[in-house]
């Protein structure tokens, strides 16, 4: 996440026609993130992974391991000592071809349920994650209001998934590489409607995990009917609404579940209340 947001403050800094109280802001946004994500590990308590200073929460719940679509929630919170609201409706999303499979995030791996995940696995990661950064096609001066750290996609822009490669689970401009060790990546701006617009999920971060997945995202779907290798994908116009609600002062994570992990962890992760009806 670290080499994440040093490659989102560069953007930044090489955008001439950004104005300097959009780069102050911009700034704020990434150290805010980089002291959230740190206490992230220092605020874990003994039962939940769950960080204090989170106050925004992504809750997916997807029926089992092998299914590929699901329900969307959004919660906040005052404070840890407050319950989580959920806010809206329900949103309809679709995850990896091949289900769920435990990522690496803020959580203990159980591998008693469900796989661990696995990079070509076509599975999302199940567990829990902090999420670092916003990504469009949009220009930086575009974004102005969002409250996250953001990434304009451009030509150059790759996410690296070459296990052999020392950028493997990086999103990095190609154009500023010295050596270009990669084989295979994501090419983000050739996505179409994918990539244009999303937020990264922090699997398999500080250090990466040769193997154990790369390149996760949160990020739109042309149909309801896509499928994705890994990538959690949503109407755009919920992708949209997301973007705009996250707030890195508020330490947003994703929590990814089967149903019977939800039911198995709510009460010692202090996870919010559901309605299985809801689901």
């Amino acid at each position: 996440m670290f080499q994440q947001l040093i490659l989102t403050l560069d953007l930044l800094k090489k955008n001439r026609k950004m104005s300097f109280s959009a780069t102050k802001k911009f700034s704020f946004y990434l150290i805010i993130t980089l002291l959230n994500n740190s206490l992230c590990f220092a605020q874990i308590k003994n039962t939940s992974p769950i960080p204090s200073s989170s106050r925004q929460m992504i809750l997916v719940i997807i029926e089992s391991f092998k299914k590929s679509n699901g329900i969307l929630f959004r919660f906040e919170r005052d404070n840890a000592e407050t319950d989580w609201n959920k806010l809206v409706d329900k949103i309809h999303v679709i995850i990896g071809k091949n289900g769920l499979g435990w990522g690496i995030g803020l959580h203990r791996l159980d591998t008693t349920n469900i796989p661990i995940k696995r990079e070509g696995d076509g599975r999302s990661p199940a567990g829990v994650f902090t999420l670092s950064s916003a990504f469009a096609y949009s220009p930086v001066e575009k974004m102005y209001s969002i409250k996250i750290p953001y990434i304009h996609v451009t030509e150059m822009l790759e996410c690296v998934d070459d296990v052999n490669s020392r950028y493997y689970n990086l999103i990095v401009l190609r154009n500023e590489v010295e050596n270009v060790d990669w084989h295979s990546s994501e090419k983000m701006r050739l996505s179409d409607i994918w990539y244009e617009l999303g937020v990264v999920v922090d699997h398999n971060k500080n250090p990466s995990k040769k193997g154990a997945g790369s390149c996760i995202f949160l990020h739109n779907w042309s149909s309801p009917t896509d499928s994705t290798s890994g990538c959690t994908a949503m109407a755009p116009s919920a992708m949209k609404d997301i973007i705009y609600w996250l707030d890195a002062l508020k330490n947003p994570i994703l929590v990814q579940f089967t149903k019977q992990l939800f039911i198995e962890y709510r009460k010692s992760w202090e996870l919010p209340e559901l309605l299985l009806s809801e689901k």
